[in-house]
């Protein structure tokens, strides 16, 4: 097969809120394409990219899918991803294989949070962004109102390339037609506009065009740079299940779609050095994993690659900053959905897949020279639940099941608590409760509770000269270990530091890394409440060893001891995890939910109209105060409100809050020592 250049190549990542119609949209591009022979249909479970029982089941994407299809000379590649913020890590993800992130809007439904959520996390990343507004048959719509609602929220360089007609049963092109008649806008003021957004962003060309001497073929060579640094958004009507805007969107891919040579260039970071990849095939090879799934029937680990530059083949070795001595790739593959086709080569800026090789999603791999390129920003989940197992044997089957849907999804993380507490965190209950599900579907059968609070345990005073001594003879060999530290508070996010201050020989040095170790020891499990440690510093000033009884363990001990005895004479303070909040709700009920979260602690941080009678509250809040905030969400706007919080900081607890907590360890750790 041969290569294909990087600029007859277009790859697009299918993004914005769930139930907007993303894959519908991609089942519509590959049947006009003629990559696949019948029109799929999520309504009736039988699309091609929604392949799993679970998705068919739900009626809506899970995972993001991997097509393909050729159009005039190009070969695209699609990514579609699902739209619940739940799974939006594996929407973030798919940003980093694409120049172009097309942002789907439901005619019915209009802006929603991961409409603005997916198309910022766009922009930040630096790529451009197509406007799709779908199902533009839907009765009782405004394409009007909601064309307007994305310049309101979007900016006024989103202008649409084509537009309804005949009741939304046909659309006519914008940039290629000066004059005609549209269901909504004027056709030759939307031309003007269209042409004065994409020159705007060549000045050469915006000095012809104001001369009077520019033509439209210009303008179009111009476009996908204009696409590709935001100057404009171009928008789309379509109905993907009507088969209109569908031939409109391909053509448009050619010349309004940033290609791998003219879009975002990635850099390629190897310690303080910087520097851009050249996407050109006589470069060395470098690639990145963006997505990782396995196959429910034949348990194969794929991992799906978008190649920055050079070419890939099956023989060569590939590396990675953490395998310097490389692997062999194997078979390449490219997927169509859940369907797979082995390739000989594939070239800089295609996407394929690699199987059963250990590796992460956003593993750099390269042939030559080693670093790494940077990811888009992922949230932080904050959503936890702590989970048990029914059956004591099947504490091992739920860890490799959560270990494998934290390679698979970004946003999932599998960890332990206090007291080993097995803690699954994401972005929601709908997420957790997803990956829940799997494994009752694998007969494995779980018991969820609310975890503990992540919260941390830090001094905000200094305890000094801090003696301890750890002895013990009990015939035989004895133990001994005398430290001596002082134990000082470290700025917000410092962590922990370790200082050795003796001068001379009171404690060989092997006994003042066991020292280290013993506090490291004592920090993970907590002093005043149970809590991790964090931000102090440790001055280690004297001790004494013994000629025979000191060893490793005794002064791990020793370090315990005195740390626990300092920290405690340092004024200790609990932390509790502060996270950003934006809810999304109707107009009417901005009061209600401003002093729900005052009533919660919450601090405002602003407030923003939106289109269709909504508004966004921002809002700092312990995380504490959230664990049953989708229900109370739903109480006061009737089901209509939304939110999205990320982690902010950490921040001490109030007084007689962090009372309570130290007061219920003492009693559960009392209780559980009886």
């Amino acid at each position: 097969m041969a290569l294909f250049e990087p600029d007859q190549i277009r790859n697009i990542a299918l993004v914005g809120h769930g139930l907007a119609g993303k894959t519908s949209l991609a089942e519509a591009l590959l049947f006009k394409a003629g990559a696949t022979n019948r029109l799929g249909k999520v309504q009736d479970k039988s699309s091609i990219l929604d392949s799993t029982e679970e998705a068919r089941e739900k009626l809506h994407s899970l995972d993001s899918s991997i097509c393909h299809f050729a159009h005039k000379g190009l070969h695209i590649n699609v990514i579609d991803t699902p739209g619940t913020v739940a799974f939006c890590g594996l929407a973030i993800a798919a940003l980093a294989a694409v120049e172009c992130a097309v942002v789907v809007v439901s005619a019915s439904a209009g802006v929603q949070v991961n409409t603005r959520r997916m198309l910022e996390r766009a922009r930040e990343y630096g790529i451009g962004v197509w406007l799709v507004i779908n199902h533009i048959d839907a009765p009782n719509v405004d394409l009007a109102k909601i064309f307007s609602d994305l310049q309101e929220s979007f900016g006024t360089q989103c202008l649409p390339l084509n537009l309804p007609t005949k009741g939304g049963k046909g659309v006519i092109d914008c940039f290629a037609n000066e004059s005609g008649e549209s269901d909504i806008l004027d056709v030759s003021e939307t031309h003007t506009a269209v042409i004065e957004a994409i020159v705007a962003a060549d000045d050469a060309l915006m000095e012809k065009y104001l001369g009077g001497g520019l033509d439209t073929a210009e303008a179009r060579a111009v476009a996908a740079r204009a696409v590709g640094s935001g100057a404009f958004t171009p928008i789309f009507f379509t109905n993907s299940l009507g088969d209109v805007g569908i031939a409109e969107f391909m053509d448009a891919l050619a010349a309004f779609c940033p290609s791998p040579k003219s879009g975002f260039r990635r850099t390629f970071v190897h310690g303080d050095a910087k520097t851009p990849v050249e996407p050109a095939l006589d470069k060395p090879f470098i690639g990145q994993v963006f997505k990782i799934n396995t196959d429910p029937k034949s348990n194969i680990k794929y991992l799906s690659i978008r190649i920055h530059s050079g070419k890939l083949i099956a023989e060569m070795a590939i590396k990675t900053v953490a395998e310097p001595k490389g692997m062999r790739p194997g078979h390449l593959i490219r997927t169509l959905g859940a369907d797979h086709k082995e390739i000989e080569t594939a070239g800089v800026g295609d996407i394929i897949a690699l199987a059963k090789l250990d590796l992460k999603i956003g593993d750099t791999v390269f042939a030559d020279k080693p670093g790494e390129i940077p990811m888009p920003r992922f949230p932080q989940p904050m959503f936890s639940l702590a989970v048990e197992s029914k059956s004591r044997g099947d504490e091992d089957k739920i860890s490799a099941a959560f270990r494998r849907y934290a390679e698979e999804d970004p946003c999932f993380v599998m960890d332990r608590g206090a007291g080993g507490q097995m803690v699954a965190r994401g972005m929601g209950d709908v997420q957790l409760r997803t990956y829940l599900h799997r494994l009752a579907k694998q007969k494995v059968e779980v018991e969820t509770k609310p975890p503990r609070i992540p919260y941390r345990e830090t001094i905000i005073g200094t305890a000094k000269d801090i003696e301890y001594t750890h002895k013990k003879q009990s015939g035989g060999a004895g133990q001994f270990g005398r430290v001596v530290i002082n134990v000082l508070p470290a700025a917000r996010g410092e962590g922990y530091e370790f200082v050795d201050k003796i001068f001379g020989g009171s404690i060989d040095q092997p006994f003042r890394v066991s020292t280290d170790k013993g506090i490291r020891a004592q920090m993970a499990e907590g002093v005043l409440a149970g809590y991790p440690v964090v931000d102090v510093k440790v001055e280690l000033i004297d001790g004494k060893t013994h000629p025979v009884d000191s060893k490793d363990i005794a002064f791990q001990i020793a370090g315990r001891g005195a740390f626990k005895e300092g920290f405690m004479k340092a004024k200790p303070v609990l932390l509790e995890p502060i996270v950003h909040v934006e809810v999304i709700c109707p107009g009417e009920n901005v009061g209600d939910i401003q002093g729900d979260l005052a009533s919660h602690r919450g601090r405002p941080q602003g407030q923003d109209t939106l289109p269709g009678g909504m508004a966004m509250i921002k809002a700092i809040v312990p995380l504490a105060e959230l664990s049953d905030y989708s229900s109370r969400l739903s109480s006061i706007t009737g089901g209509q409100g939304s939110y999205a919080m990320e982690f902010s900081h950490y921040e001490p607890l109030p007084s007689n809050v962090q009372q309570q907590i130290v007061e219920a360890y003492r009693k559960e750790h009392s209780g559980a020592a009886s």
